[in-house]
């Protein structure tokens, strides 16, 4: 068999259709692909929320104010960056709202999700900063599945290839969803082979990931580093992704404007993420509902932590946990103490009489 053979059954197939009727109703699987990854991302960070406080579902009530967002950002940036298909030169101007033929810009939709987010969590009273380090690794697992749906549409792949794992493109017909067709009914198929993009993209967003949520366990970042670090992880893979692209995009000093957009959003979260410190968050929900927002580590509450409104009594509350939470840890302290004690630890002394007034007790480290 000849290498050109083997390269050929080692080819990665497109799909020849990527809508479906289900009556007068379309089923795109552009649109698939964008829902599955909002719902693996909402229930990541309804998860992660959850064990830090947050009431249940609260993610529902933001996702319904970031979601609508995000898509328009999304939408808003691709046209941006993008007008040619739409004002340039036999154009449509329409097009611009046709988000189910493909066209959504990360960038847009993270600064939109993030103002739909913003407005939820003032209305909830939770900092944004925390909700952000809770959807860390789940964003880059919902942009991963969602690069699926550029599969389905033919679009977005690299320059050509002859690796055995470059991809088969049929020339497409955006208006039915569909590869163009010859005279026999037979999908029309591009010449040669391409770089899979979509999927070196989707794995790369997989181990962003990965690496955000044991980071994150390891380092427990707070005040939106976590976010910091996943933007940090995505834009350098983005970066070399972009410029394996074959698709038509502006340039700005012979490289393309996602190229730019990713090295100026990667040193932004690098500044981000150096200058920012604090410690992880923690929400405490009265029974009244009013959520109080604390350090996990259970240290006094800093105000500056915060970028939400303190409710009215939040500070006292806060006190309260913290120092509810180091009476327990003591208290378990010193029951170990004397169980070891009474056991005759080896090295286990007996705990010294109180201090007399005016001497200096030695400090719990």
């Amino acid at each position: 068999m000849t290498p050109v053979a083997l390269t050929s059954l080692a080819a990665i197939p497109s799909p020849s259709q990527s809508v479906w009727h289900l009556g007068p109703v379309p089923i795109r699987a552009y649109a698939l692909c964008i829902v599955l990854g909002i719902v693996a991302a909402c229930a990541i960070t309804e998860i992660r929320m959850r064990r830090r406080g947050a009431p249940e579902w609260a993610v529902l009530d933001i996702a319904v104010w970031a979601v609508p967002f995000g898509i328009i950002g999304a939408r808003i940036y691709h046209v941006i960056t993008s007008p040619d298909a739409y004002f340039g030169p036999g154009g449509h101007p329409m097009g611009a709202f046709q988000i189910w033929n493909g066209g959504l810009g990360i960038w847009g939709a993270v600064a939109g999700g993030a103002v739909g987010a913003w407005i939820a969590c003032r209305r909830m009273g939770i900092p944004l900063a925390f909700v952000a380090d809770a959807l860390a690794p789940g964003l880059p697992l919902a942009q991963g599945l969602g690069r699926w749906g550029n599969w389905f549409n033919n679009e977005l792949f690299g320059r050509q290839t002859s690796l055995p794992w470059g991809l088969k493109i049929y020339e497409w017909d955006p208006a039915r969803g569909a590869a163009k067709t010859d005279f026999a009914g037979n999908p029309v198929v591009q010449s040669g082979l391409y770089h899979p993009t979509f999927l070196y993209e989707s794995l790369w967003c997989l181990g962003v990931a990965i690496l955000v949520w044991q980071l994150d366990r390891r380092y427990r970042f707070g005040r939106g580093r976590a976010f910091a670090l996943y933007v940090m992880a995505y834009t350098v893979g983005r970066f070399w992704v972009e410029a394996m692209r074959s698709d038509d995009a502006h340039q700005i000093l012979g490289m393309r404007v996602n190229n730019w957009m990713s090295i100026i959003v990667f040193v932004g979260a690098l500044i981000y993420f150096l200058r920012v410190r604090g410690p992880q968050e923690r929400l405490v929900v009265a029974e009244s509902g009013e959520i109080t927002v604390v350090p996990a580590d259970g240290t006094a509450a800093d105000p500056a932590v915060s970028d939400a409104p303190v409710p009215a009594g939040a500070d006292g509350a806060a006190k309260a946990a913290a120092a509810d939470g180091a009476a327990k840890a003591e208290a378990a302290d010193g029951a170990a103490d004397v169980e070891l004690a009474d056991a005759g630890a080896p090295g286990k002394t007996t705990p010294a009489a109180p201090a007399t007034a005016g001497e200096a007790q030695p400090s719990k480290q």
